[in-house]
């Protein structure tokens, strides 16, 4: 299999999501989910299809291969993940985030995605609430500066040399 371009894991991620609501995925679905031409979306599933990825017969239903599902799933997974992660951790608007994963989710390393789930992990099971840390960044963000401390609190003092 040809490494596949960030348009055509688009087309990939189309079909499942679609699919997701949908009992049949036909190109005018993916067409207008995408919002591209349907010609757009033929060219796509014959590269796909060569793939053995989709199976798409001309006028018919799109299915994916088992090998097509399972890209299909990593790559919606990315986009949730990051979207998530901008939206929630970084407080970035919910529509921009989805905007930003779809373009992120073609390039980001491995690593680095793996380390982002480990972070939202990380604040889903190890803090209660919301952590200080997280809503003084989420501040620091809006405002530009720091939140100020608040004097009943005990702050950890500095170590002086």
């Amino acid at each position: 299999m040809e490494k596949l371009t960030p348009s055509l894991e688009d087309y990939l991620e189309a079909i499942w999501i679609v699919g997701l609501s949908e009992k049949a995925v036909r190109v005018k679905n993916i067409a207008k989910f995408l919002g591209v031409r349907t010609a757009s979306v033929v060219g796509a599933m014959k590269i796909l299809a060569e793939n053995d990825l989709v199976v798409h017969e001309r006028y018919g239903y799109i299915e994916l291969t088992r090998k097509g599902t399972k890209k299909a799933k990593e790559i919606y997974g990315k986009h949730k993940m990051l979207s998530k992660f901008f939206n929630e951790v970084l407080g970035v608007d919910k529509r921009i985030a989805a905007e930003d994963a779809c373009r992120f989710e073609h390039y980001i390393s491995k690593e680095s995605l793996d380390r982002i789930v480990k972070f939202i992990k990380f604040i889903e099971m190890c803090s209660k609430d919301d952590p200080l840390w997280l809503s003084g960044f989420r501040f620091f963000a809006e405002h530009g500066k720091c939140i100020e401390p608040d004097p009943k609190r005990k702050g950890r003092k500095k170590d002086k040399k």
